[in-house]
């Protein structure tokens, strides 16, 4: 689990299919019917410009970038693992079923694949990323509510109370209570800051942090591995992994679809969807406006 705040933001796929309009009834009422045309023009209004946004960035990133089944799955467990019970309800309220949540998570994917395509990686980048870069590290927490109990368990801790069961007994954090508390690996920049200084300051295996207040409550935290820098050059495989994904921001995925945009010839043929790909072209309108 991690501890930023880290919930389920891939947009719940619309099921819109912009084409085929028919007079065709959806649904029959003794006061007239709903025909598909009607449907098509309602959903088009309401969810036409996010859903051809990705139904077509979707295939002309496929055409370049390609996810496995491996990956989606992989990327789909991670989900599960950390929502834990309550996932299938997490993606009931978010519209999304396992099959959409899983078309979300591929096109997310081919997005970020896009973006690393984008980012220029230089030595003088890393050694400046070098600087301020740590080493992944591993700790266990528990988390509970108030810092009274945080100071129980911590005096039940200092008493010689295995730390695993205690984990078991008062975290809150479901996810890992029952493997003893035991986070993900994880580096600078991806934590609560309050919760990443405190785990970075513990030095050897088995040290325990003094209560630790967070955003999501107080954390009791134990270290669990930490390998220390080395130099540039052994460290460097490391760092331009931690460089690359750090550059995985909002705004360099806006850039790198930017560029996808003008590479791809796309043209709008419905007038009604011309400005829906404004945010790529920095235009308020469609350069290539519906013919």
């Amino acid at each position: 689990m991690k501890l930023k705040q880290t919930i389920i933001v891939l947009a719940a796929a619309t099921t819109l299919i912009l084409g085929g309009c028919s007079s065709s009834a959806v649904v029959e009422t003794d006061a007239g019917n709903v025909t598909q045309d009607e449907l098509y023009k309602a959903m088009k209004t309401s969810y036409g410009d996010e859903v051809v946004q990705k139904l077509t960035f979707e295939k002309v990133l496929a055409d370049k970038y390609s996810v496995s089944t491996k990956e989606i799955n992989a990327e789909y467990k991670k989900y599960e693992e950390q929502y834990g019970d309550s996932f299938s309800s997490t993606l009931k309220q978010n519209n999304l079923t396992e099959k959409s949540f899983k078309d979300n998570i591929k096109y997310n994917l081919l997005v970020q694949k896009a973006t690393k395509a984008n980012i220029k990686v230089t030595d003088k980048k890393l050694k400046e990323y070098y600087k301020t870069w740590e080493p992944n590290i591993t700790v266990s927490h528990i988390l509970v509510e108030d810092e009274a109990t945080a100071k129980e368990v911590k005096a039940k801790l200092d008493k010689g109370a295995k730390f695993a069961d205690l984990a078991k007994e008062y975290s809150t954090d479901t996810t890992t209570a029952e493997n003893g508390g035991l986070l993900d690996a994880f580096g600078p920049g991806e934590m609560d800051e309050a919760f990443e200084k405190a785990a970075y300051a513990l030095k050897k295996k088995g040290d325990i942090s003094a209560p630790v207040k967070s955003s999501y409550g107080y954390h009791i935290i134990q270290l669990e591995n930490k390998t220390e820098k080395t130099s540039f050059e052994k460290d460097k495989s490391k760092v331009k992994k931690a460089y690359i994904d750090s550059q995985m921001t909002s705004e360099n995925m806006t850039k790198a679809l930017k560029k996808e945009y003008k590479a791809a010839g796309i043209k709008i043929k419905d007038s009604d969807l011309k400005n829906a790909f404004a945010d790529y072209t920095g235009s308020s309108s469609s350069s290539n406006s519906a013919e």
